[in-house]
């Protein structure tokens, strides 16, 4: 099959789907790999690095896209990469489309095959393909709000994990799925006090085990919003696979908090946990909402895109195999429920009865 690899679009995206040693192996399977020119650059890989490997240089989106049968990139399409797509690509990436009704609509008329990372799933609930962006998510969101606590970020000035004679920072995380997990298990490694609020009992002992410094509590709403008016960060990481994110902190919350704290949305790929939250960019990271900063970039690993492309290629590598060998792998059960949109017609239970 003709893999297409193309350069990310995303504002300050810095991944590449494919590491060269990956598009490398595809070749050796007998595959034919495109990459864009220069679509490894920002994460460290010459195109060079994927020449001697077999892989073909395209010079433009229009080249690649027109060579690609089965298209692997990072992010959802937007516009650059919209006029290129055809009904005859299979789109493999994250596409997070219970928050982004035009890009289904975009889609949709399109009527190409679209499987989302973040909804291929194995039979016991995992998302292979989620997990290694979300625990980079998670510990991102706990450096980010860190820096943004500093004075000259205009936070309040506070030093999260304290020392003698001063008190702890506070951080209360919502989920410990891997991202939140990745959150508190880094923040409490700091010395902060954590609190974090789960559903789930299994989760919540997982929690307890990270140390002292860390509370796992039910988010009954009375405890969440006490536990929100001392906090200095709040980070969001709540799932709901597939489907817009649940608003677990109201602004209502909010207004109980200190000017100056921040607070980091995880979540808001999926549409935001955080009633206060929108959509940022790298370029454009932060808001203040009732004296709140707020950090809501949609692509936060994409901050880091050498670790990023490594992790995520590793993950998704045995997929992209399946998908290349042709018709076989919608025998597949984790890889049939990752099917977004297919033809025309919006296909993941999520998205069903979707405005668009």
């Amino acid at each position: 099959m003709r893999i297409g690899v193309p350069k990310e679009t995303k504002t300050l995206e810095g991944r590449v789907a494919l590491v060269p040693a990956a598009a490398g192996d595809l070749v050796k399977r007998g595959h034919e790999v495109w990459l864009e020119q220069d679509a490894g650059v920002k994460s460290g890989f010459k195109d060079a690095d994927y020449t001697r490997l077999g892989v073909k240089i395209a010079p433009d989106a229009a080249a690649l896209y027109e060579k690609g049968e089965l298209i692997v990139k990072v992010k959802e399409p937007i516009a650059g990469d919209l006029q290129h797509l055809r009904k005859d690509h299979l789109l493999f990436c994250y596409l997070h489309l219970a928050a982004e009704p035009v890009l289904t609509k975009q889609l949709l008329d399109i009527g190409l095959t679209g499987v989302a990372f973040e909804t291929v799933e194995l039979p016991n609930g995992d998302l292979p393909l989620l997990a290694p962006m979300s625990i980079i998510a998670g510990k991102i969101g706990v450096q980010v709000g860190t820096h943004l606590l500093h004075q000259p970020m205009s936070g309040k000035g506070k030093l999260l994990g304290g020392l003698p004679s001063t008190e702890r920072g506070k951080v209360v995380v919502f989920g410990a799925g891997q991202a939140g997990g990745a959150s508190a298990a880094l923040a409490a490694a700091g010395g902060s006090n954590v609190t974090v609020f789960e559903m789930r009992q299994d989760r919540m002992d997982q929690m307890m085990r990270l140390g002292n410094n860390v509370t796992a509590l039910f988010p009954y709403v009375d405890v969440v919003a006490r536990e929100v008016a001392s906090a200095d960060l709040v980070i969001g990481a709540v799932l709901v696979t597939g489907a817009r994110a649940p608003h677990v902190l109201t602004r209502e919350m909010l207004k109980g908090m200190e000017d100056g704290s921040v607070v980091v949305d995880i979540s808001i790929d999926q549409g935001g946990c955080f009633e206060t939250s929108r959509p940022t960019t790298w370029k454009e990271p932060t808001y203040v909402e009732e004296g709140v900063t707020h950090f809501c970039v949609t692509n936060m690993p994409g901050a880091v895109p050498q670790t990023s492309s490594q992790a995520i290629c590793a993950a998704i590598l045995p997929w992209v195999n399946k998908l290349a060998a042709g018709n076989e792998w919608r025998n597949n059960p984790a890889l049939v429920r990752g099917i977004n949109v297919e033809g025309g017609k919006l296909v993941h239970p999520a998205l069903q009865g979707m405005s668009l």
